[in-house]
């Protein structure tokens, strides 16, 4: 009977050994920085970096962007102002009235003898 009770006490230690390493294998690929978990906790940190990096600078380029959108409004708002201001003035400016009509044609200058101070010539075309 203690032979049998050896044996099973030898048979469990066995077990357990066998389980032991491969318990530690299986630990060392976990925590393994190229394949294993470890590997991918590194890879996130390193992305976490970058990405703050990338929201520091992304906030410096919103808020120079954001500092020359005001200006740019001021700008714009003192324009608008200066433009209804000239508009209210032309309102104290008399309306010409509109017509339809053609103005009548300029009569050509002349000379103290009476012919036109420019004429035009056109050449004569001969045909060959």
């Amino acid at each position: 009977m203690e032979l049998i009770a050896d044996i099973f006490l030898g048979a469990g230690a066995l077990g357990a050994a066998i389980y032991c390493y491969i318990l530690g294998r299986r630990l060392n690929r976990f925590n393994d920085l190229e394949k294993g978990v470890g590997g991918a906790v590194a890879v996130l940190s390193a992305q976490v970096d970058d990405l703050t990096r990338t929201l520091e600078t992304a906030q410096a380029t919103a808020s120079t962007s954001a500092d020359t959108l005001t200006d740019l409004t001021s700008r714009a708002e003192a324009m608008a102002q200066r433009l209804e201001l000239q508009m209210a003035s032309m309102h104290d400016i008399p309306e010409i009235p509109v017509t339809g009509e053609r103005p009548a044609p300029v009569a050509p200058v002349t000379q103290a003898g009476g012919e036109p101070m420019f004429v035009r010539h056109r050449a004569a075309v001969t045909q060959q």
